[in-house]
């Protein structure tokens, strides 16, 4: 993906080059933008639980919008190899399509995990279609959310339980503050797991939620999130690995470009 916004950005500068085509990129670049970010996190948590086993991550991403609402992206972050078979990052793909309505925002398209360092004939990567809507009132936003992932392979029960491939639901509420004529922010997040895969430890039906507050500065922002589940230390996919779902204080730093 990196390679292809170079050639884009080669692109655009050939183009600029010659009179012919200035009044063309200029039209252009309105049509498309591109923006970006890289962060680096104490933990990084997916529906609550540790990815990365209580560690650093580093991750980042991109993502190419268009006028008609259309957008694609790429979100990459470094994890623990128990989380897919040996793979050391995770990569996300996305491609979907945003639309405001009244005042509402509309947002839905497919999400595709790839796990490229896994073990060679893992079962890892998978599809994940997702939708939302979201509402800003001055500077409150509410979302909410869904995504939804059928039977697939990577989506097997795992080696802590048994049974085979399972569906996987996922649905969720947000609500977001930015506190006025100041940087700092507030925002809170719940969601409920329905069905287990092996992201999840095989974990089936739980919830998790987590607080974060933040201070940005020019393209800065520091993060502070509390985040917990409501998963039981008894639960036999957890044996050894209970402070994965404990809840913990997460540090973060994000630039934005």
């Amino acid at each position: 993906m990196r390679n292809t916004f170079i050639s884009l950005s080669a692109l655009s500068l050939a183009l600029l080059s010659s009179p012919a085509f200035a009044a063309d990129e200029d039209v252009a670049s309105k049509e498309l933008t591109i923006t970006g970010t890289v962060a680096a996190t104490t933990d990084y948590r997916f529906r609550g639980i540790s990815q990365t086993n209580e560690k650093f991550a580093i991750q980042g991403g991109a993502t190419a919008t268009h006028s008609s609402g259309l957008y694609a992206s790429f979100w990459a972050s470094s994890i623990d190899d128990y989380v897919a078979y040996g793979a050391d990052a995770e990569l996300d793909l996305i491609a979907g399509y945003s639309k405001t309505i009244d005042g509402f925002t509309l947002d839905g398209g497919v999400l595709y995990y790839v796990y490229a360092s896994a073990a060679k004939g893992a079962k890892s990567d998978f599809f994940e279609p997702y939708g939302s809507i979201k509402y800003t009132y001055g500077p409150v936003t509410g979302k909410a959310g869904f995504a939804y992932a059928w039977k697939q392979n990577a989506l097997a029960c795992g080696l802590n339980c048994s049974g085979g491939r399972e569906d996987n639901l996922y649905l969720y509420g947000e609500l977001s503050a930015a506190i006025p004529d100041t940087p700092f922010a507030v925002s809170g997040h719940l969601g409920y797991t329905k069905g287990r895969s092996v992201l999840t430890f095989g974990q089936k039906n739980y919830m998790d939620w987590n607080i974060t507050g933040s201070y940005t500065w020019k393209n800065i922002t520091v993060g502070v999130t509390y985040v917990d589940t409501d998963i039981k230390k008894k639960s036999p996919y957890f044996a050894g690995y209970y402070d994965q779902v404990d809840a913990s204080v997460l540090g973060s730093v994000t630039y934005a470009f």
